[in-house]
């Protein structure tokens, strides 16, 4: 393995602008995912109704916040 390549991995990524979409998408269903996990486990605890507004309120918010950090 050659580590004097300048046309390696690297400058690929460094050059590489990806999709958007893909990012948002992702962020989207990982918020998703985390926001009912979380949801779930305070409804267990008794702290919090599940409910889908609650589910998705807390989507929102996680989604809006890693949006923030993220750019």
């Amino acid at each position: 393995m050659d580590d004097s390549d300048p046309d390696g991995f690297g400058a690929g990524a460094e050059r590489s602008s990806g999709d958007t979409r893909v990012v948002l998408a992702l962020n989207a269903v990982l918020s998703t995912i985390f926001a009912l996990t979380i949801t779930w486990g305070l409804d267990f605890v008794g702290s919090l109704e599940f409910t889908l507004v609650n589910a998705a309120t807390l989507a929102i918010l996680l989604f809006a916040v890693s949006y923030a950090v993220a750019s």
